[in-house]
């Protein structure tokens, strides 16, 4: 696991909360020495901060997936929403809002990590590409197809997409949501549920006034169109 942030008291408790609950930690201080110990180390998840001295969180985050994907937990002294949905466009999986517990940082570690195995495997229950509407979704290849068109989801947006698209017509809460894909609840999560939806419909030319995909269903969710 590889923790940059620029101010090293907070980068060493970290490590120490991480090491304490058995991962092995790589620390960077700045960006360049992170998208080195990145390519030097291939850690599993990146904790990144968001304001970092020369090159910002943003930069690395997208220097890193163009080397290899790999999940990142975004660390921010910023409160706007821009800033967040910023981090998401980049590749983000998740973000904390400093000041933050250990103890929250570990349970977002540990979804997101379980997120990743499921993703790396075959599911049992995974009988074949779902299609709907001129959409393809394989969930054995990760691949995304509209109109025989391959569109490129990050891992995140795809479990999202897919969680819609089992349950056709039903609708799903953005607490729901974020059950199924995140692994767990909090209380800005339907913003964070909000903002990848977003960015779903824009990379499946979704129309905003008559969706093809994904509908809205205000003041509750989303659903999957019948």
């Amino acid at each position: 696991m590889l923790v940059v942030d620029d101010e090293e008291a907070i980068a060493e408790a970290v490590r120490a909360r991480l090491e304490s609950e058995g991962y092995r930690v790589v620390v960077a201080l700045d960006g360049p020495e992170a998208i080195e110990a990145h390519l030097e180390h291939q850690p599993d998840l990146v904790v990144l901060d968001l304001m970092l001295p020369g090159m910002d969180g943003l930069e690395v985050c997208k220097q890193i997936q163009r080397d290899r994907w790999t999940p990142v937990l975004m660390l921010t002294a910023k409160t706007e929403e821009a800033d967040k949905v910023a981090g998401f466009a980049v590749g983000a999986d998740d973000y904390l809002t400093k000041p933050f517990s250990l103890r929250e940082l570990t349970i977002r570690v540990r979804a997101i990590l379980r997120r990743v195995e499921r993703i790396k495997g075959v599911q049992d229950h995974e009988t074949g590409p779902i299609e709907l509407h001129g959409l393809i979704l394989d969930p054995a290849r990760r691949r995304v197809e509209v109109d025989e068109e391959e569109i490129a989801l990050t891992p995140l947006e795809f479990e999202i997409l897919l969680a819609l698209a089992r349950e056709p017509g039903v609708v799903l809460s953005r607490d729901q949501l974020m059950d199924r894909v995140w692994g767990y609840r909090d209380y800005a999560g339907g913003r964070v549920v909000d903002s990848h939806v977003a960015r779903i419909r824009r990379k499946l030319g979704e129309d905003g006034n008559d969706p093809r995909f994904i509908r809205t269903v205000h003041g509750v969710g989303y659903a999957f169109k019948e």
